[in-house]
This record gives C-alpha cells, structure tokens and sequence, in this order.
C-alpha cells in the first residue's frame, strides 16, 4: 500500500501543482510538503490543508486514488435535464409551460446557468447540411425576442402545424425570410408571412458522435 507521502506526490503531480505552488495554497511550508513526500515528516497534522488545496478529501489523500485525478484548474459545470420536444410539439409550440412533459420521452443534460426554458429538438432531414447533420440535437431558447434577432440567427419558426429551424436573413429594406443553410436543398428559400410564428433562437448545437440505445432487459 503506498505511503502518504506517495500519495500526497502522486496527487499533486497529477494536479499539476509544484510544492511551492502546494504550500502557497495550503498554507503548509513547502519543507514539509517535502519532508512528507520523502517520509522525513515528524508531523502528519497538515492532512486536511493539503487535500482541501489538492481538491481532495481526507481519506483520499491518505489512502489514494484510483483512476484518473481530476486537473487542478479542471471546471465542474451544473448540469440540469431538459426535454427533446417532437417536430409535433414544436409545431403547435406557444410556451414551455403548455408543453405536456409527462409525452417527453428523452431529456438530455444542459448547463445549469444556460437559459431556464431551453429545449432540444433532433435535426431531421438535410435542409441544414452539413452545418447541421441529421441526428444533431439543437438547444432553443424560446425567451429570445424575435425583435432583437439579427441576420444569420438561425431561428424556429412554425407555420400551421409544421416547425422548422433556418437561417434569418434581413435585407437592407427590411424584408425578411427564411434560408437552408443547404445549397442544393429546394426551396431555399421561405418567406416570412403572418402566418409565420417565431419558436425561438438555435443558441447551441449537440452532436453525439456514438450513443448506445437503451435495452430493456427481458425477465
């Protein structure tokens, strides 16, 4: 079993951290972060300043760790869950609070301090290639204000029943309309009437490049 002195060593390496950038934090002299790497300390009363410089706990620091430490300056980000909503859904879209949760059958982690209504909706087709693939999952935000949305936000919009996600454009008199990001893909182009309703803004996009399906394990 290794020493704590080997494992202060081994951790702090890991961290990146020098002995003088350790006793800088820890407020422990880098002499006796040494002398407790080489097993000369006298004292081991340092324990809990050094694992809570190292970002580690007690026990940790005094049995180790197994598999990979955590960097230093690593940043742990919030998650929180949000809803994939259907074509279906973004289509009839007035607000998240109408949504019927209880039909969302996936949700996917989103940064907590990202847009409290975000949602996803799964690219289908190839109008958006290769910008956007078949598969993607984009995050809206239906709390952006069509108002403020500039030339080359990529916006969802509905008409009717039907949703769909393009890019705005606005010439100089004005005039708006709806373009695939696709070239080859026909019509390119989408007039923006009344009878157009503004979802939201595409304000990220999530390209997973392998997900094992779920199975359900017969009994």
């Amino acid at each position: 079993m290794a020493t704590l002195g080997e494992n202060l060593k081994q951790i702090r390496k890991a961290k990146k951290m020098t002995q003088t950038q350790l006793a800088k934090k820890s407020g422990v002299k880098q002499s006796v972060i040494s002398d407790l790497e080489t097993g000369n300390a006298k004292s081991t009363g340092f324990i809990l300043e050094l694992a809570n410089a190292l970002g580690v706990t007690a026990e940790e620091l005094k049995k180790g760790l197994t598999g990979e430490v955590e960097p230093a300056n690593a940043v742990r980000v919030k998650a929180r869950m949000a809803p994939v909503l259907s074509w279906v859904q973004a289509g009839s879209f007035t607000n998240v609070a109408a949504v019927d949760m209880s039909e969302v059958t996936e949700w996917l982690p989103l940064p907590e301090d990202e847009c409290s209504n975000c949602f996803f909706l799964k690219v289908q087709g190839l109008s958006n290639f290769p910008d956007f693939m078949e598969g993607d999952y984009i995050v809206v935000d239906p709390d952006a204000y069509y108002g403020d949305m500039q030339s080359g936000d990529i916006i969802v919009v509905r008409r009717g029943d039907d949703a769909t996600f393009k890019k705005l454009v606005i010439e100089t008199n004005g005039k708006r309309y709806l373009q695939a990001l696709n070239p080859e893909f026909k019509p390119n182009i989408i007039e923006l009437d009344e009878q157009c309703l503004f979802v939201g803004q595409v304000v990220d996009c999530v390209r997973y490049v392998y997900r094992a399906r779920p199975r359900v394990r017969k009994n």
